[in-house]
């Protein structure tokens, strides 16, 4: 068994708590879905958030979903760098799994799909 990482991300409207609780909801079950995890695979989750969302802690959302008390989370800013996408929570979640790098499946919602076209089927400019 391994330990892979599985990158998300999402964009929000505003800078409003729920807004920012409901996006970092969605993409992690997106994420769990896509990936067919639980919890108890989980080593780590790590979430950042770009400097313009600072009205709440995104792990906050992910600490009221049941089996999640355990895993451990932390969140972060984004690096600052200009022309980079606003609006945006990040999520890098380690797994323990037998999947190999081809089977992860990476999740970008969104304005977020700009991030990586390479792996969303928009095939949107890239913008950091």
């Amino acid at each position: 068994m391994k330990v892979r990482g599985i990158r998300g991300a999402i964009t929000v409207d505003a800078n409003e708590e729920q807004q920012i609780l409901d996006a970092t909801l969605e993409v992690l079950r997106a994420i769990v879905e896509e990936n067919r995890v639980e919890p108890e695979d989980i080593c780590s989750l790590f979430i950042t958030v770009t400097q313009d969302l600072d009205a709440t802690f995104p792990a906050r959302a992910i600490r009221q979903m049941a089996g999640w008390e355990l895993v451990p989370l932390m969140c972060s800013v984004e690096i600052p760098v200009k022309g980079g996408l606003e609006k945006c929570v990040r999520l890098m979640v380690l797994v323990n799994t037998d999947a190999s790098q081809s089977e992860i499946r990476h999740v970008y919602l969104g304005d977020a799909r700009k991030l990586r076209p390479d792996l969303t089927a928009s095939g949107a400019d890239v913008q950091s």
